[in-house]
């Protein structure tokens, strides 16, 4: 039987340990068609301060569990999630409209974070510390925060979610989870029956879908909310941190980006476009670390702008379950972003060389050419099928234009001299340098994360996940109770 076969078990339904009735319930549709996929529940902030106070309580047996037990039930959750695998791809495919290649990557990536995650359980958590105190020993341990909410979005849902919420599992919190709403099934509800199915203790994860507005606000203000792991864009993540900063949660995010992939004169024109086509047209543009803005040295910038061409023209959209390369992006809302982005460049000078159109939410890969630094291409974030192409004379100028932004979350440099590269590389504000290579990268070990307007100081992945979702805690320790003078 299929992980989410019995759908009388969830549909209509949050999971608080078990899956609950709700006052309200909300569709979830599939992009490519409009056809509703299935019901979720919706949570109120009421059901969110319940959710909260139970996650505290039935989290701190979590926290003293053997590390034993956390690693085994993440490892049977990655069991699961394998032998689910085509399920949970189909899901995938239809809620979030992605073709085979973006769910692969998805897919990879989640089962990555699940083992990673079960080895961090064993990870050692602390240091014995030198004291001045004789008889003493003084140690310095990582203990977990409480009670952690992730906040997921819904462009890459499963990753972006699983990410925190097996980190933060392992390292013995307890998690809220709130999926995006546009992907509350192959998110929320797959999260929760894999862990339910893996055997998590009752009331250590809850998954409630809902209003952003009213579950974020409710997220900042409860007491019982330790911890923030948010995912989606710059303005709420700043508000949202600006509520959390009121009762001095910890706040991690990764929020937008205007990704810079910067061609230097003497690189291989047709390896460059295809390495910048790849990372503004996969899944639809709608990546965190798509690119934002091409670069190109004006030697070669005709030439690249029609190879761009080229690739975009023959890339084909349509039903993702069909043999295409772009799927449909999410919602109409987004899509009348993207279309206004393109208008209003065009009306400011840009010229489109492919794409430029739309059928309902498909959208044509789109380059446009010629793009000026004051144009809406250059300095918003676009989430869709758009290549920006701008023009520079010398390297220092590359330079100029990619940190031209308040975002810094992931760049790229092309040249034919890997050293020249990586020397542009050096002076541009990112949080992640891809040199030769396309910026749509991500493997589970390495810090993920950006500077400024992207997410500041926040990082994701193995390699800092437990500075990331414990705490450092200093213990003194005596043999002989001290008897200290005045």
């Amino acid at each position: 039987m299929g992980l989410l076969d019995e759908r009388d078990r969830w549909a209509g339904r949050v999971f608080t340990g078990e899956w609950t009735r709700t006052a309200a319930t909300t569709a979830s549709t599939e992009p490519a068609t409009g056809d509703e996929l299935g019901q979720v529940g919706t949570a109120t902030a009421d059901d969110l301060a319940r959710s909260a106070a139970a996650a505290a309580e039935h989290g701190r047996a979590w926290a003293h569990a053997d590390y034993r037990e956390r690693a085994a039930v993440l490892r049977r959750a990655a069991a699961l999630f394998e032998e689910h695998r085509g399920e949970i791809a189909g899901w995938l495919t239809r809620e979030a409209g992605k073709t085979a290649t973006a769910v692969e990557l998805e897919l990879n990536l989640t089962l990555d974070e699940l083992h990673e995650a079960a080895s961090l359980a064993s990870a050692p958590w602390g240091t014995l510390l030198p004291t001045t105190q004789e008889g003493r020993t003084s140690i310095a341990r990582r203990v977990p925060f409480g009670v952690v909410a992730v906040i997921a979005p819904w462009n890459f849902p499963l990753i972006l979610a699983m990410r925190s919420v097996a980190p933060a599992l392992a390292t013995g919190n307890a998690v809220v989870l709130k999926p995006a709403s546009d992907t509350a099934i192959c998110c929320g509800v797959v999260i929760a029956r894999l862990f339910e199915e893996a055997g998590l203790p009752a009331g250590v994860l809850h998954m409630l879908p809902g209003k952003g507005s009213e579950l974020g606000n409710a997220v900042a203000e409860d007491p019982h909310i330790d911890m923030i792991s948010f995912t989606g864009s710059t303005p709420v993540g700043r508000e949202l941190a600006k509520a959390a900063a009121g009762s001095f949660k910890k706040f991690v995010s990764e929020l937008g980006g205007n990704n810079a992939f910067v061609v230097l004169d003497d690189a291989d024109v047709s390896a460059a476009a295809a390495a910048g086509a790849f990372g503004s047209f996969v899944h639809q543009g709608q990546v965190c670390m798509a690119v934002g803005r091409h670069l190109v040295a004006e030697k070669i910038a005709d030439a690249y702008v029609e190879e761009l061409t080229r690739i975009a023209d023959g890339l084909r959209v349509g039903d993702p379950r069909d043999d295409v390369d772009l799927g449909p992006v999410i919602n109409s809302g987004q899509a009348d972003h993207i279309e206004s982005v393109v208008a209003r460049s065009v009306d400011a000078g840009a010229k489109v060389t492919a794409g430029g159109r739309h059928d309902g939410l498909f959208f044509r890969p789109t380059v446009l050419a010629g793009v000026a630094p004051d144009m809406p291409a250059f300095t918003e974030e676009i989430f869709g099928p758009v290549a920006v192409v701008t023009t520079f004379s010398d390297d220092n100028e590359s330079v100029r234009l990619a940190n031209a932004t308040p975002y810094g979350l992931v760049a790229g440099v092309h040249s034919g001299s890997a050293a020249r590269a990586r020397a542009v590389g050096d002076r541009l504000h990112a949080g992640m340098v891809h040199v030769n290579d396309q910026t749509v990268n991500d493997e589970t070990i390495a810090p993920f994360g950006g500077i400024g307007e992207s997410g500041g100081s926040s990082r994701f992945g193995s390699f800092v996940n437990l500075d990331e979702f414990t705490r450092w805690q200093w213990v003194t320790l005596r043999d002989e109770q001290s008897r200290p003078q005045l």
